[in-house]
């Protein structure tokens, strides 16, 4: 079960919130379709009630509010429109790279993948996936932690008749397994057609909420809204001269003084009317929007909402909103062929069949996966949500908590979500292709000349180059690795999940280090070939000193690579990345050396023997060499402005990622 209750969003710069306190329910077992046009606040709610957004007041997921849901991915399920996956990768890695942020096998994301009939295409690129195949990506993803609850946002925009068809089908099997959907769509004859509810929202609020009887009879059908305060006997009059015409004249009792005739006209009903003498206050034609209107949930002590659910039905006291119609709902009359109903299903309720292939399971028992899943059941005349914080209770009655994103947890398997990130594209491997072979030919240019240092030559530095190849590929890499959370937020479509979160550093840092320093020794090791093989170099000298060098070397591409991670990270966006790595050679390394890095610096020279001698001879004498290479590299004006940059946007990071508030 799904409770909203007081869903406001912030206010907008114009002094209107785009959801403004919107309370409804949606029960096990069945459809719920929000229903607006364009602007009316259906994505702003949905995004509220997911936790992707902050906004003020409370949804419950099975009773739970979703910041206290341990795993909100096996909770809720997101489909938010195309998938937001980096083009270049498949469909199969894709899913199986969100297989490990949710912490199910992989083995899940290739069953999902034939079941949503993607099987075939489980080697295909994103980017290259039609519309309806990129649809049922989207839905495989959102199914990854076999949710109970999917919300989704107009699936079936812009896709086939067939598409669509499937794509509800599939929906409707969720909802006869015990599951709860809540689907945004735009269309009222499509939500006539697959829902069991219909919540309506204009203007960021609800103007109706209605089962899909009350729904496909007041909202897809013309008729006469007729006021008069003698309703009972001028239904009387419009039904006994429509029986001697022979005509097919329907007359429902909205109220005590309102009716709304189907089948006849205005001026056939005003003449009636007069014939025998009933005031009329008020004649008008209607389509669409003239619909019934929910209050807001009263608040009540202890911090309870109760939930009228009055639907428009023959007989029933509703309350009337007069509001105007939208052109894209009042669309006239409509044909709805005969159907099989669903459960729970009204007896005219319209709905798609599910698929042919494969047969859902019966109402009654909850499906595998919905162990505690209850079967469904009617829509009860009112509903009592559950009890909000203590905090929350003291509150006004007027004032309704604040909504802040759920808990933005790393991926369950950090580290292997990281790896099949970076490997399910071709950027990196592209990297080191190009790396290797600028570093190749810059170590030959070099070795040619004789004028450079043998160690610029080995990891083909020149002075006129603010970084060697190796160096700037780490640094591209590690700016890639946030940059692309960014820019294809594929962590979206599985809730509870943010790129900021420390464990996702954790593994970023490590994944990226790893990818340095294959860069940095694939380079090094291709140029001493060169060396040897062309120039018959003789690369004795550098032996002795490998340690230091290797250090300094390793250290600067490691760096490289956590500078345009880091700022990827703090800046959303992989170009800060790759300046921030470019800024410590080009501006902070000349300042540090201006500032810390004068005459008045004392040597190094036997620092090592003393730390191992403070240490307590725990330190062996093989250490030396390491000690002194970490702190030359340390003492080199780009080694000190290396170790600035990291420590600010570490502190950067930290700051920006641990707050309450992070989203995505």
């Amino acid at each position: 079960m799904l409770q909203a209750v007081g869903v406001t969003s912030v206010r907008r710069a114009e002094g209107r919130p785009a959801v403004d306190d919107i309370s409804f329910e949606c029960l096990p077992g069945q459809v719920t379709a929000l229903l607006g046009a364009r602007g009316a606040g259906k994505t702003a709610l949905v995004r509220l009630i997911a936790g992707l957004d902050a906004g003020r007041g409370v949804t419950y997921f099975r009773g739970t509010p979703l910041h206290r849901v341990s795993d909100p991915a096996r909770e809720v399920g997101l489909v938010l429109g195309e998938v937001p996956g980096h083009p270049a990768r498949t469909a199969g890695g894709h899913l199986r790279m969100l297989s490990a942020a949710v912490g199910v096998p992989a083995a899940r994301a290739d069953d999902l993948l034939d079941t949503v009939g993607l099987g075939a295409l489980r080697d295909e690129r994103l980017g290259l996936l039609s519309r309806g195949m990129d649809r049922r990506l989207a839905l495989a993803a959102a199914l990854l932690g076999d949710p109970h609850t999917l919300i989704l946002d107009e699936p079936c925009r812009d896709l086939s008749a067939r598409d669509g068809a499937w794509l509800l089908g599939r929906i409707r099997e969720h909802a006869t397994a015990g599951g709860t959907v809540l689907c945004a769509t735009r269309d009222p004859k499509e939500a006539a057609r697959f829902a069991d509810h219909v919540i309506t929202v204009d203007g960021g609020r609800v103007v109706a909420d209605q089962d899909v009887k009350a729904f496909a009879r007041t909202r897809l059908r013309p008729r006469v809204s007729v006021r008069t305060p003698h309703a009972a006997r001028l239904s009387d009059a419009v039904r006994r001269e429509a029986r001697a015409a022979r005509r097919s004249v329907e007359v429902v009792a909205e109220s005590s003084s309102l009716l709304s005739v189907y089948g006849s006209s205005c001026p056939e009903i005003g003449e009636t009317a007069f014939r025998h003498g009933v005031l009329v206050h008020r004649l008008t034609d209607e389509v669409g929007d003239a619909c019934t209107a929910v209050a807001p949930h009263p608040r009540v002590p202890g911090g309870e909402a109760v939930a009228p659910h009055e639907s428009a039905s023959a007989g029933s006291p509703a309350r009337v909103a007069t509001t105007t119609p939208s052109p894209e709902l009042a669309r006239g009359p409509v044909a709805l062929g005969p159907v099989a109903p669903g459960p729970n299903a009204p007896e005219s309720a319209p709905r798609i069949p599910p698929p042919e292939s494969g047969g859902a399971p019966p109402a009654t028992a909850p499906q595998a996966g919905y162990p505690h899943a209850p079967a469904p059941q009617a829509r009860p005349a009112t509903a009592t949500a559950p009890p909000a914080d203590p905090v929350d209770a003291l509150r006004g009655a007027d004032e309704a908590p604040a909504v802040r994103p759920g808990r933005s947890r790393s991926p369950r398997r950090a580290l292997r979500y990281e790896v099949r990130r970076l490997l399910g594209v071709r950027s990196a491997p592209l990297i080191t292709a190009v790396v290797v072979a600028s570093s190749l030919a810059l170590c030959v240019l070099l070795a040619r000349g004789g004028a450079a240092p043998r160690p610029s030559v080995l990891v083909a530095w020149p002075g006129f180059l603010p970084l060697p190849p190796a160096a700037f590929g780490a640094g591209l890499i590690g700016a890639l690795s946030f940059g692309e959370e960014f820019r294809f937020p594929a962590l979206t479509a599985v809730r509870g999940v943010s790129p900021r979160r420390p464990g996702l550093l954790a593994a970023k840092l490590a994944v990226t280090a790893a990818a340095a320093v294959t860069l940095a020794v694939l380079a090094v090791v291709a140029d001493a070939q060169v060396l040897r093989l062309v120039h018959g170099a003789d690369l004795g000298a550098l032996r002795a000193n490998w340690a230091d060098l290797g250090i300094r070397w390793l250290g600067l591409c490691v760096g490289c690579a956590w500078a345009g991670l880091l700022a990827a990270a703090v800046f959303r966006v992989t170009a800060a990345g790759v300046a921030a790595v470019l800024a410590v050679p080009v501006l902070i390394a000349p300042l540090v050396e201006f500032a810390l890095l004068g005459p008045a610096v004392r040597s190094i020279a036997g620092l090592p023997g003393r730390l191992r001698s403070a240490a307590q001879g725990r330190l062996p004498e093989s250490a030396d060499p390491w000690i002194r290479g970490a702190l030359e590299l340390v003492a080199q004006p780009v080694g000190a402005a290396m170790v600035l940059s990291l420590s600010a946007l570490i502190c950067a990071y930290l700051f920006i990622a641990l707050r309450r508030r992070t989203t995505w």
